[in-house]
């Protein structure tokens, strides 16, 4: 089967591959559509965390259901997509009910090789039902059930204001979502461009320029002078990751959804008088991506929105770069195969 591998950053070949063959309690799925999402742009970069190479990207995916073992109440040739994070279901953190976080977590595309290519085989407990969505509605699910899950990690109470930074694919899904919730939502980001899709197509209450002077400021007049009592971080960025502790109120919960290589610093006294809470968001849970779903089915979410730019697999390669310029208005890219 046709492959495609980031062999090193900056770099993609093809490679012929054999086609998996089925095993005791996992399925096969004939790939239709792959999202390009910020791990994977991140991994050509050499940027991304957990990661080694050579590793074929890709795991927001969506497709036919073409063989499996033991997997009750799925049918051949069913579209599907499924939770791309494979836990081992004994460590501390699956025995208390977090396989999003499972000590040795293997996520698709991460840590083992991702769906880039003609079939994926995966476990049969990750599957998840298409119920009527087409491929592009599926291979968004699992981007959008990460901000759900941010927000259900935050506990956000209806009229809260949220501060979510960063409106790329998964900070504009964390905004959906908090707005589903009830929240007042402030987008800050550094591109206009996003700023302006945040008002226009996400609906959130309030944008912001974080290259603006006044920022706080803003905040402030916003928020009747209390400040943001749910503060979000979706852009792995170390500087905003840093810059936010200013943004929190007096008893604000402070999550930490985007990813960096680096270490956090803040003020101690800063935030111990606020008793902020510091907290991270990593991955999703199941309920996360029914949520998703439903929210799509009942029309709360229109995920042609988000999709911005197309492509064959066959042309991968030489776009994918195109899809990191800013300036190209990216908001997410879709391959279909």
């Amino acid at each position: 089967m046709k492959t495609l591998v980031c062999v090193e950053p900056g770099r993609f070949e093809f490679e012929e591959r054999d086609a998996p063959v089925l095993k005791e309690d996992h399925a096969i799925i004939k790939i239709r559509r792959i999202g390009i999402c910020g791990t994977d742009l991140h991994a050509f970069e050499g940027t991304q965390p957990y990661f080694e190479y050579p590793r074929v990207l890709g795991h927001e995916l969506a497709g036919d259901l073409v063989a499996f073992n033991n997997a009750p109440g799925f049918t051949l040739g069913e579209k599907v997509t499924f939770i791309p994070y494979f836990n081992c279901g004994n460590c501390i953190a699956c025995r208390s009910g977090g396989p999003n976080f499972c000590v040795n977590i293997k996520v698709c595309g991460v840590h083992i090789d991702g769906g880039m290519a003609e079939y994926l085989m995966v476990p049969s407990p990750s599957l998840i039902h298409g119920d009527g969505l087409g491929v592009d509605e599926l291979a968004l699910i699992e981007p959008l059930a990460i901000g759900a899950h941010g927000i259900k990690r935050a506990n956000i109470k209806p009229g809260e204001f949220v501060l979510v930074i960063g409106a790329g694919p998964i900070g504009l899904g964390t905004m959906e979502f908090a707005r589903i919730a009830g929240a007042k939502v402030i987008a800050l980001d550094i591109n206009e461009a996003r700023l302006k899709f945040c008002k226009e197509k996400i609906k959130v209450d309030h944008a912001i320029n974080a290259l603006s002077n006044t920022v706080l400021q803003q905040l402030m007049e916003i928020t009747n002078g209390d400040m943001p009592t749910v503060v979000i971080d979706a852009t792995g960025n170390l500087k905003a990751i840093n810059n936010a502790f200013q943004y929190m109120a007096h008893g604000a919960r402070y999550v930490l959804i985007g990813l960096q290589k680096g270490d956090i610093s803040f003020s101690h006294p800063e935030f111990h008088k606020r008793e902020g809470t510091l907290m991270s968001s990593r991955n999703a849970l199941r309920p996360d991506f029914e949520h998703v779903i439903d929210c799509l089915k009942k029309g709360m979410v229109d995920p042609s929105t988000y999709i911005t730019h197309r492509a064959d697999f066959d042309q991968v390669k030489d776009e994918f770069e195109s899809w990191l310029r800013p300036e190209n208005g990216v908001i997410k890219a879709m391959v279909s195969m």
